[in-house]
């Protein structure tokens, strides 16, 4: 890759999620090159893709150019390219535009969708953990609403207006809010001469319980909200097929649909490279100290969802959502300037400061510590945490206006199909 020679030692950061930019934004102060690699130019916004496949937001309100995120680095350069593998002893990254060596190496590579083996749902589902993703869902959603408006056949058209998602942890739960909302506030205006009523969305969870994660009295909170929404949502129930129109149940029960999205697990998206001993089996995640140093390499780092650190308060790892990864990337700063002046490190503490999901308009649930709210407050919070925890100015703002908008006109703006979307055939 084309990089000076500044003299100094060089940190190549390999990816610009919630964990990779904490960390690169913390380093100003330490010398070093920094070299940031990631296949996009953007950093994205995760916890609101939901509204950009519903046509809540447009996809420039949730992301930022990295460039611009990291522009009072003196010593910082950004690389678009894909890492294809790393060799930890040669201290190499290999990627589709060059090789770049390294005196540290962090993984902050975050997860990718888990389809569990399944390589029909794989093939055939939609997932939604980027930016193309979430347009993808958006157009597919209304492109099966212009065909429906001009349906003859009953089957066709209700197969057209089944949205089934699987997975009821908080991407479910807000994604089927959201649809509600659509279908309550927004499509009977569109749609004046279909019968909206018939459109229908079904939530499926594999466990006993909406939002898992969360605490029992959020997850029942929930599951009211969404029923009042209009949503049907299905308990232990698990998805075992889907061939592209007709879901199939683990039970044997079938359901036809054009609207199949999978929200139902993550892996961890390791790189090709190291030794398997040091990623624990099914998750993916690379085994770290409480330094966030991968086993076995004392200038290998991994931070964010990617990292599996056992502590006696989080003895199965650290919850896989923002702020693990941006505490992780803050430490690992100061920790790399203590390395560089021969000091002891410091060992990582998570301070969970909660966790929240919201159903649609007033209607949220939070877990703040021994505090649960649910309904206005919680959906107020919620806005409030999204907003502040969004990067760049203008997103804020644009974001805010939306957000008024939306709530003063019980309106969704982006209804737009950008680009068709093609199903698999």
């Amino acid at each position: 890759m084309n990089l000076p020679d500044t003299g100094q030692k060089r940190i190549v950061i390999i990816g610009g999620g919630f964990a990779g930019i904490s960390l690169a934004k913390n380093l100003k102060e330490v010398d070093l090159q920094v070299v940031l690699i990631d296949r996009h130019n953007y950093h994205t916004f995760q916890p609101l893709l939901y509204q950009v496949s519903t046509s809540g937001l447009e996809p420039d309100s949730i992301a930022y150019p990295l460039r611009k995120v990291l522009k009072e680095l003196d010593n910082f350069y950004f690389r678009m390219a894909s890492v294809q593998r790393i060799d930890p002893d040669g201290q190499t990254v290999f990627t589709d535009i060059g090789n770049l060596g390294y005196d540290y190496l962090v993984l902050a590579t975050g997860t990718k969708t888990n389809f569990f083996g399944n390589q029909n749902i794989a093939r055939y589902a939609m997932p939604m953990k980027t930016v193309p993703q979430a347009l993808d869902i958006r157009s597919l959603m209304l492109q099966n609403f212009e065909k429906a408006d001009d349906c003859l056949d009953p089957v066709e058209r209700k197969a057209l207006l089944n949205f089934c998602i699987v997975g009821a942890g908080p991407t479910g739960v807000e994604l089927a809010g959201a649809f509600a909302e659509l279908k309550n506030n927004v499509f009977p205006k569109d749609y004046r001469h279909l019968n909206v009523d018939e459109m229908e969305i079904n939530l499926f969870e594999g466990g006993p319980r909406v939002l898992p994660p969360m605490s029992e009295n959020a997850s029942k909170r929930a599951a009211e909200f969404l029923k009042a929404l209009g949503v049907r949502v299905h308990l232990n129930v698990i998805a075992s097929d889907y061939d592209g129109e007709r879901l199939t149940l683990k039970d044997g029960t079938t359901l036809n649909t054009k609207n199949f999205i999978w929200t139902a697990g993550v892996t961890g998206a390791a790189i090709e490279g190291f030794a398997t001993h040091v990623l624990v089996e099914r998750l993916n995640r690379y085994k770290v100290n409480r330094f966030n140093q991968v086993e076995g390499y004392d200038t290998v780092f991994a931070i964010g969802d990617i990292a599996y650190m056992e502590t006696e308060d989080f003895p199965k790892g650290h919850p896989q959502v923002a702020q693990p990864a941006i505490q992780q990337g803050e430490l690992l700063a100061d920790n790399l300037g203590r390395m560089l002046q021969g000091k002891e490190l410091k060992p990582f503490t998570y301070r969970d400061k909660g966790t929240m999901a919201t159903i649609g308009r007033n209607k949220a649930v939070a877990d703040i510590k021994k505090l649960k709210f649910a309904g206005f407050f919680a959906w107020f919070i919620w806005m409030f945490v999204h907003l502040m925890a969004l990067v760049g100015f203008r997103n804020k703002v644009v974001v805010f206006f939306n957000w008024a908008y939306n709530y003063i006109n019980y309106d969704k703006a982006a209804r737009l199909i950008m680009r068709r979307f093609k199903p698999k055939a």
